[in-house]
């Protein structure tokens, strides 16, 4: 057995809001539960949309509500070489190779029916360019992406702790995948395979709007010779125009929540009742949860929708 080992990653490209939390506040409850070890990580790579003091509010935020780490925070934004190496490993092994379309171009020529709130699936344009014609293309400066070449011919089979079986025998596997981008920065699914095989993180607890991520990042912890760890993709919360909750939202950011009198207490056992973690009007906090916690129960109510009262 694995020390059990998790993880919050959050962006700090704005305030924390409700969703965020909620999955933070799952991942936190699905560690302690067992006595595991909680590892802090600010995504930070997206440089341009970073805002100047956010990881440190996102950090109080998470306080206030209760939670705490063992570990961190790392910023992405300090392991750049780590990225780099593990590129440079996948590109001696012939597992990548340089694609020169644009988006515009990959919208074009797709026509494989998309997944919802997936990647649009590379048709495979750049694939087999000739490796001379690829060279020379580089080596002239044209833009390009750096592309994982998926070769197994299902995707990746893996049990996850809320929506159970996944990939295996019958399914498609993933497209081919960016894992470098044209200025140099790692893709979001180099990085977060990167950090989680080196920091050996066991369980990834996250919104299922990333369970598609998961094959693909399961790959790449092949290629690079890591064990991936159990996921458990979890409910999100609506807001209550019954979309996904997200800083577009206004008025449910934890702070906001917290200037307009809303106690810690009152926003877990709001996040708990819907994620089917404690009954209507049943009073008990975080530590009464804790005790009889399993990610496997984990469900939204049937809106999933938080309103702010």
């Amino acid at each position: 057995m694995r020390p059990v080992r998790g993880r919050f990653a959050p962006s700090p490209t704005g305030d924390m809001h409700v969703g965020n939390a909620s999955s933070a506040l799952l991942a936190w409850l699905s560690v302690r539960a067992r006595s595991g070890v909680m590892v802090m990580r600010m995504e930070d790579l997206d440089l341009p949309r970073v805002r100047p003091g956010s990881a440190q509010r996102i950090l109080e935020d998470l306080r206030w509500l209760g939670l705490d780490w063992d570990e961190g925070p790392v910023s992405q934004s300090d392991r750049f070489s780590r990225y780099d190496a593990a590129f440079q490993k996948l590109k001696r092994a012939g597992r990548v190779y340089p694609c020169f379309c644009s988006r515009k171009d990959v919208a074009a020529a797709a026509s494989a029916p998309q997944e919802p709130g997936d990647e649009t699936r590379y048709p495979g344009t750049c694939r087999d360019l000739p490796p001379g014609q690829a060279k020379i293309r580089t080596a002239n400066g044209d833009r390009h992406v750096w592309r994982f070449r998926v070769e197994a011919p299902c995707a990746p089979p893996f049990q996850d702790l809320v929506h159970g079986q996944q990939g295996g025998p019958g399914t498609s596997p993933p497209g081919d995948f960016i894992v470098r981008r044209f200025d140099g920065t790692p893709s979001y699914h180099l990085a977060v395979t990167v950090d989680d095989m080196e920091m050996g993180i066991s369980e990834v607890v996250r919104g299922d709007d990333l369970l598609p991520s998961a094959a693909r990042q399961i790959l790449l912890f092949q290629a690079l010779e890591g064990e991936p760890p159990v996921y458990g993709h979890v409910p999100l919360i609506l807001g209550p125009d019954g979309v996904r909750l997200s800083k577009r939202h206004r008025g449910v950011t934890v702070r906001e929540l917290r200037a307009s009198g809303w106690t810690a207490g009152q926003l877990a056992g709001e996040l708990l009742e819907l994620l089917g973690q404690r009954g209507p009007g049943e009073h008990c906090g975080l530590e009464g949860v804790l005790n009889r916690f399993d990610l496997r129960t984990v469900k939204a109510c049937p809106e999933g929708i938080f309103w702010i009262n």
